[in-house]
């Protein structure tokens, strides 16, 4: 009778998906009508860059969004900014629930995940292209790989993982600068249990490959520019940019070349807190604060030297609970 009372609580547990956490009720988040939305400021322009949890993505059935950056180019201020947002931010979804923010694109498609990042932030998204796995490999090995700097902790990762020794110049032992190939920068970019702080470092790995691989493109000319639109275009699942738009936004990008790559994370040091909800581990966002943060990225000119001082993200939201 005992092993028949243990098997229907076990049996209870497990379809009513409890993990054993408690459970928090997320705050409502006010969201900025997308018709309220502040025009954008005079040479800016946004891009919204996905990159789907698959290796062979599939246009008619998306992974999650695990990839989520936006790239702005200032043709007025001369400036170039990457801001990424983690995968597990809870966000309002489309139909009114709150849930991560990965899962939008998805379930609703990429114009509804711009909007919806349009509404939290504060600034009109409205273009976006969206990777696989294996295509954002194929980008890299057709800029002849990207030089990546790993501590000893990544480095055993991708040990483990393992890549293949050819993957690295040189073979990849200890922490140093190895120049990697396009499958083993894809895996680099996609660890998060080496080092902590999970998602945090993950955007942050995913920033300094895609600001490394910008460097690489200094000394382009204009034709190496085109060509490489070329290969971003082939290597492309969905978007919404069609070839005169990307044309325009790689002049965008060549004209800004030697502009220093400025970077944000969302959110940024203080404003989240980790929750369980629907028995995942998620994040939640103190929205205003991040509204706040990126309106200044965008209007003043500064560095994200984020290195080190992601573990304080969870640990000084300190004016969250203030929200009511």
């Amino acid at each position: 009778m005992k092993r028949l009372f243990c098997f229907l609580l076990l049996f209870c547990l497990v379809m009513s998906g409890s993990t054993g956490l408690a459970e928090t009720q997320p705050k409502p988040i006010e969201l900025i009508p997308y018709d309220e939305l502040p025009p954008l400021q005079e040479g800016q322009h946004h891009y919204l860059m996905l990159c789907v949890d698959q290796w062979k993505a599939k246009s008619w059935n998306l992974g999650d969004s695990d990839g989520i950056m936006i790239v702005t180019l200032d043709t007025r201020a001369h400036r170039v900014m990457l801001t990424s947002i983690i995968r597990d931010a809870l966000v309002q979804h489309p139909d009114g629930k709150i849930s991560r923010i990965n899962y939008i694109a998805k379930k609703f498609g990429p114009e509804a995940l711009c909007q919806t990042i349009s509404q939290h932030l504060g600034v009109k998204i409205e273009k976006y292209i969206l990777f696989g796995f294996s295509q954002i490999q194929d980008i890299i090995d057709y800029m002849g790989g990207v030089d990546i700097t790993v501590n000893a902790e990544e480095a055993a990762y991708l040990r483990r993982y393992p890549i293949n020794r050819n993957a690295t110049t040189p073979a990849l032992r200890y922490s140093g600068t190895y120049h990697f190939n396009g499958h083993a920068a894809v895996i680099y970019m996609r660890i998060r249990k080496a080092g902590g702080h999970g998602d945090f470092t993950r955007t942050q790995r995913a920033r300094r490959v895609l600001s490394t691989l910008a460097d690489q493109c200094r000394n382009f000319t204009w034709e190496d520019a085109q060509a490489l639109v070329n290969s971003i275009a082939e290597h492309t699942t969905l978007t919404n940019i069609n070839t005169d738009e990307m044309l325009q936004a790689a002049r965008y990008a060549y004209d800004l070349r030697d502009s220093t790559i400025e970077e944000l994370r969302i959110p940024p040091d203080g404003a989240t807190r980790p929750i369980t909800h629907w028995g995942m581990s998620v994040q939640e966002l103190d929205w205003n604060v991040c509204r706040n943060v990126m309106a200044d990225f965008l209007v003043n000119s500064f560095l994200v030297l984020d290195e080190g001082t992601d573990a304080e993200a969870i640990d000084d939201f300190g004016s969250f609970s203030d929200l009511d």
